[in-house]
């Protein structure tokens, strides 16, 4: 077969163990099978290396091995210019970002005003095993149990390719079992974002995401008229005012059977996980990019008012074992809840299509219809509709002033008790362990001293000093076991309240932007810019605005009382029940001294 050189035009990063290929911008390959399938070539570098590399990665280049812009550089010449001009691109572009983090810093409140957006991330975390995010989902998680979240409102692209990608989804041969029987890819950290660039986050132009591309709060503001949505999204005032009106059936979905596919006879591999609406109980599969791109359609959809939280953030080595595995379904699932128990994202159309495809046909046009949506970002506050009069532009103010000086604190408190609980958990499972069991050996070798002395009264004495010394040793196995029946939990809510906190700057400053065009409307009247009428539409729709965002902290608050309750609740008992099983085991220890 003819070789073919190509030109790279996005950095790609392998997945260990699935035959891939690294490569970076503007990197010369030579393309070695063109034709792989389901959107992959064969490439080699110029270190003679082979791989898998996306089709839509690379620009094959004429046969004579020169780029029509080359001026008759060699391949080898080019792919050295390139080089070059990369690493001083990307030099520029470090250079850049530094800049902007030392003038920033990594708090999503910095940015706190109309015209930003908050930039931020964050890496506490807690626990010994490593997990990592990317780009805007952190990159430097110390352990298993913190996904820390980057900014969850900032679009990364569908975690996978485009529409072809997808739909290989469908294509055969594949082949799937249980992941405890699967052979384990190989461990290692968890690298999200920046180990794997998504050609979707490079190549869909943004304005395929009305909201995520949207112009401003304009577009919804100074809207001649607003067409007459099917949908519509009622908000009505209840005994703690503006609420979501509530469906009058819940449900949940429940996220299980993870099993192990593959694809491209078995070059790639992936996890596939069950996912059953407890409304229905008929199940549907999907993979974590399935959800990913769950994600961010709500992201685009309904991002402007409502918070929607990262999902647990994507590995790429080790992946396939059983731990990683586990974890990721618990946060699923817990993510998954959140969305079911939102009375708004729960009845959505792009959600319920989610849990409810029935072929891959229903699959195919639902994705497709959801990404054309042209009801998101600020759009989605047309399908609003308050039963309540409009409110005046002070009181709107005010009440934008209260959710974000709440949500500042709490997101200040919350990041404190990680801080606080990830130094415990450190404590109880290194240290603190250690010092009950020199307690306990030092114990039992003062009883191996005390029996060498021949002295034939204190055998009672030593043995129970020797039983002593093996409490504490149990009691140290106690004290590291213990964070995983308690602090974990408490842990994983305050996390993902971190999440939800980390949303409401970009809200804040939706509202804020609208609350100063109103500001500014007297000024364009006065200069015919606007109408009077259009001034008055403007303070109807920042009004709205308003009220949706009252209801999204009524729904928040509710949900907030009942989780810490909950939460801390199963924390205190289990506290109690550790505590009291370690005071069982010294009385059963001191029961064993003679009384003298």
């Amino acid at each position: 077969m003819r070789t073919k050189p190509a030109r790279v035009m996005y950095d790609f990063a392998a997945e260990p163990g699935n035959n891939e290929l690294t490569v970076n911008e503007g990197e010369i390959i030579t393309i070695t099978n063109p034709d792989v399938g389901g959107g992959w070539l064969e490439g080699r570098n110029i270190k003679g290396e082979r791989g898998l590399v996306p089709t839509d990665y690379v620009e094959i280049l004429p046969s004579d091995g020169k780029d029509q812009f080359s001026c008759g550089n060699s391949v080898a010449d080019q792919a050295f210019l390139d080089s070059l001009s990369a690493s001083t691109a990307q030099a520029s572009s470090s250079a850049a970002s530094n800049n902007h983090q030392v003038g920033s810093g990594n708090d999503p409140w910095s940015a706190w005003s109309a015209s930003k957006s908050g930039n931020w991330e964050s890496s506490e975390g807690w626990g010994a095993q490593p997990e990592g995010a990317g780009a805007q989902r952190n990159t430097n998680t110390p352990n298993n149990w913190d996904t820390a979240f980057g900014h969850p409102q900032a679009y990364q692209g569908p975690a996978t390719g485009d529409d072809d990608d997808w739909d290989e989804d469908w294509d055969g041969p594949k082949s799937s079992s249980y992941f405890k029987d699967s052979e384990s890819a190989d461990a290692g950290g968890s690298q999200r974002g920046n180990s794997r660039a998504s050609s979707s986050s490079m190549k869909i132009p943004l304005n395929k995401f009305p909201g995520f591309a949207k112009p401003g709060t304009e577009q919804y503001l100074l809207a001649k008229q607003l067409a007459k949505p099917k949908e519509k999204i009622p908000i009505i005032v209840g005994d703690y005012g503006p609420m979501w009106v509530y469906p009058t059936s819940t449900f949940d979905c429940v996220v299980a059977d993870p099993r192990k596919g593959s694809k491209m006879y078995g070059l790639k591999s992936y996890i596939e996980y069950q996912l059953t609406p407890t409304n229905t109980n008929r199940s549907v599969n999907h993979r974590y990019k399935h959800f990913d791109w769950l994600y961010e359609r709500l992201l685009v959809k309904f991002g402007s008012a409502i918070p929607i939280p990262s999902l647990p953030d994507k590995q790429v080595t080790g992946r396939f074992e059983e731990e990683f595995i586990k974890m990721r379904m618990e946060r699923l699932q817990a993510w998954m809840t959140r969305m079911c128990r939102h009375p708004v994202i729960s009845e959505s159309e792009v959600f319920q299509q989610f849990l409810n495809f029935r072929d891959e046909k229903e699959w195919k046009t639902g994705k497709r219809k959801a990404e054309k949506d042209e009801l998101a970002g600020v759009m989605i506050f047309s399908t609003m509709e308050p039963e309540a009069p409009d409110l005046d532009l002070v009181e709107i103010e005010q009440k934008c002033e209260a959710v974000g000086k709440f949500t500042k604190a709490m997101d200040d408190g919350v990041k404190e008790l990680l801080t606080v609980g990830q130094e415990h958990w450190k404590r109880c499972t290194g240290p603190l362990p250690k010092e009950y069991q020199k307690i306990g050996k030092a114990l039992q070798s003062l009883a191996t001293v005390f029996s060498s002395s021949g002295y034939q009264g204190e055998t009672d004495l030593n043995d129970a000093i020797t039983e002593a010394g093996k409490t504490y040793e149990e009691i140290a196995s106690l004290v590291a076991e213990q964070p995983k029946k308690d602090l974990h939990f408490l842990m994983e809510c305050n996390h993902e309240y971190k999440g939800f906190l980390g949303c409401f700057p970009d809200i804040i400053g939706t509202h804020k932007g609208a609350i100063e065009k109103v500001k500014e409307s007297d000024k364009l009247v006065a200069t015919s810019k606007i109408t009077p009428q259009d001034k008055q539409n403007m303070v109807k729709r920042v009004s709205t605005m308003s009220y949706a965002l009252q209801a999204e902290m009524n729904h928040f608050h509710s949900n907030r009382i009942y989780d810490y309750n909950s939460v801390i609740r199963l924390y205190l008992e289990q506290q109690v029940q550790f505590y009291e099983t370690i005071a069982e085991k010294l009385r059963q220890a001191l029961s064993r001294f003679p009384v003298m």
